[in-house]
């Protein structure tokens, strides 16, 4: 019997994963996901995890992952309608009815699904024979030595016209049935068939349930006339609704808990380096983003990464997914971007600087909204009137073609607030302290234009100073993790930095692409200020941090209490700051009477305030009066 997707997607929907499989399993919640000891090995720690939002368990002890049927095909020796079937009487959903047609076309599919699988036996048996030789050598040159290719299931291809073809007809396999499953090219005159991948490195292509469906190839021959070549579209695969490297993915996105991210790249072998970093990585089939590849993907993850390379051709892929997106989004299902830099691709990045940096560049990413908001302002001039009157025409529209109505609302709202912003004249900071610091804990100072000779002849003085204050570069270095904190003390930040001198240009630099940019996120923020000639300082600031004591930099605090935190530091080092220009200013215009208890309360204050900064209680707010 046939189930299509529809009704396998209704029968899950009807019965959650950890009641079916608390039947013979004892489970026990474990933040947003059920843990128990494995049902397919014996163990006395629990490494078998269930997640009922994602749809899937997985089992570490053994590898194995799957759904609510395949668990049971997994446990109970079901096959695959008997699984159904069991999950349909307990859901109370009616089985379809039989269709002799469908049966009929089923067992057709299973075989072609056997060629297939012999077929991607062979392919890995070839590559480890000489022919694969120069093959072999290609994938160590791209970091992919023998113990990758199993991982993978990669394989070669002769450069004969019939060795697989002549191989699986010895088998038993019948040439239409071979040209049916993408494997066989039959000419339309009736000539003689030919293998479809001869003389090229072979990529599996696997369905959700991890099952061949065909087979992608990277050709050997740098004259080859299509570098890369997919099967056919057949009865086992439609490219449009199928994402290489889905199974791997899932799995990994179980492995990296609520927080991992699922990134979507452009071919083989970038998928193949993001799950080498341990990074959830799935591709289209080399053509954009289908409507049916989008739905996946949000099966998955709330808001998958599109990864794209920084050139035109990666930006022009960039904005047909975001067009193609529109209409789809909903409350909840969205897409965020990272644009892989320096002519790069996550093969690239991965192989020369480590899985470390192709994190970094993967986590550093811009969300829908300001992805399109850019391209549409940057689609044209902003110079006169009308120009903006036609920007703000054009996101009107773009609004609109989101089919939920409430969130369309919310694009609509959330333009408006960014043009407004966006042709707000400038405001111009001047500075009420016009004489130096006289070497006090903060120092004032007016910016000065980045990249001046100035700037440069102090950033490499303060470079080779003796230390920075533990406060201050606790202070920088959540700035640069967080820059939207910024957003509430920019006035202070221009007129005293974050009170080390050895940081004042540090400042201004931040200061400037906070004021120039939409959005600043960290990762594109410290890997500016490293370009720019801060990257030494950067490290100095990391380490002078870690003996601050600054709640706000571990790991597990919430971004809200970081914030709170880190302002009512900034705030407490500001107000240190005011109390000794008040000094300085009582001293000079105070003679006699009430002013020494006037100075004597502005010292306290000062003095008070700057214990709490010395021991360390400026974290905890008990410098409050």
């Amino acid at each position: 019997m046939r189930f299509d997707d529809r009704f396998l997607d209704e029968l899950k929907s009807r019965l959650r994963l950890s009641d079916v499989i608390g039947k013979t399993v004892k489970l026990r919640r474990q933040g947003r996901e059920y843990v128990g000891l494995s049902p397919f090995n014996k163990e006395r720690s629990p490494s078998f995890f269930v997640n009922d939002d994602k749809g899937f368990y997985h089992d570490f002890s053994s590898g194995k992952h799957g759904d609510l049927i395949s668990f049971l095909q997994e446990t109970e020796r079901l096959s695959f309608v008997e699984a159904v079937e069991r999950l349909a009487g307990e859901a109370g959903v009616a089985l379809p009815a039989p269709d002799p047609e469908a049966a009929a076309q089923d067992k057709r599919r299973q075989s072609l699904t056997d060629w297939l699988d012999t077929a991607a036996a062979w392919f890995e048996a070839e590559l480890r024979r000489p022919a694969g030789a120069a093959a072999r050598d290609y994938l160590e040159h791209r970091g992919l030595g023998e113990s990758h290719w199993a991982r993978f299931r990669l394989g070669y291809s002769p450069p004969g016209r019939s060795a697989l073809k002549d191989y699986l007809v010895a088998k038993g396999a019948l040439p239409r049935d071979l040209t049916a499953a993408g494997l066989m090219i039959t000419p339309e005159d009736g000539g003689e068939g030919y293998d479809r991948f001869r003389d090229r490195i072979i990529f599996p292509i696997t369905d959700a349930r991890g099952r061949i469906v065909s087979f992608g190839g990277r050709a050997m021959d740098p004259k080859a006339r299509a570098k890369y070549l997919n099967g056919p579209d057949t009865d086992l695969f439609d490219k449009g609704r199928v994402l290489y490297g889905l199974p791997e993915a899932r799995r990994l996105l179980h492995a990296g808990g609520d927080g991992a991210a699922l990134v979507v790249v452009e071919g083989y072998m970038d998928v193949i380096a993001c799950q080498r970093a341990d990074v959830a990585a799935v591709a289209a089939m080399g053509t954009s983003l289908t409507e049916a590849q989008m739905e996946l993907l949000w099966r998955l993850h709330p808001e998958p990464t599109l990864c794209f390379d920084g050139d035109r051709a990666g930006m022009q892929a960039a904005s047909r997914a975001i067009d193609r997106a529109l209409a789809l989004l909903q409350p909840g299902k969205s897409f965020r971007f990272a644009i892989v830099t320096g002519g790069k691709d996550p093969d690239d990045i991965l192989r020369e600087q480590g899985a470390g940096a192709l994190k970094a560049q993967l986590a550093a990413t811009t969300p829908f909204i300001d992805a399109l908001f850019t391209r549409e302002r940057d689609a044209g001039p902003l110079e006169t009137p009308e120009h903006r009157a036609g920007l703000k025409q054009r996101l009107r529209a773009v609004a609109k073609t989101i089919g939920d109505p409430d969130l369309a609302a919310a694009y609509r709202d959330a333009f408006i607030s960014r043009l407004d912003s966006l042709f707000e004249a400038p405001r111009r900071f001047v500075s009420p302290w016009a004489r130096p610091a006289g070497g006090r804990l903060w120092n004032r100072f007016t910016p000065e234009p980045p990249g001046s000779a100035k700037s440069q002849s102090k950033d490499a003085a303060r470079r080779l100073s003796a230390s920075i204050d533990p406060v201050a570069a606790a202070l920088a270095l959540q700035a640069i993790t967080d820059p939207s904190v910024l957003d509430d003390h920019l006035e202070a930040l221009q007129v005293r930095g974050f009170g080390d001198p050895a940081l004042d240009d540090l400042a201004r630099e931040i200061i400037r692409l906070r004021l120039e940019a939409e959005h600043l996120d960290s990762a594109p923020l410290r890997r500016h200020l490293t370009e720019a000639g801060f990257s030494t300082l950067l490290i100095d600031v990391d380490r002078a941090a870690a003996h601050a004591g600054a709640p706000f930099t571990d790991d597990d605090v919430t971004l809200a209490a970081a914030r709170s935190q880190w302002s009512y530091a900034f705030e407490v080092l500001n107000r240190v700051a005011a109390l000794e220009d008040a000094l300085d200013l009582a001293k000079q215009d105070l003679a006699g009477g009430d002013s020494a208890s006037v100075l004597m309360s502005l010292k306290r204050e000062r003095d008070r305030l700057r214990r709490a900064i010395r021991t360390g209680s400026i974290w905890t707010g008990e410098t409050q009066s």
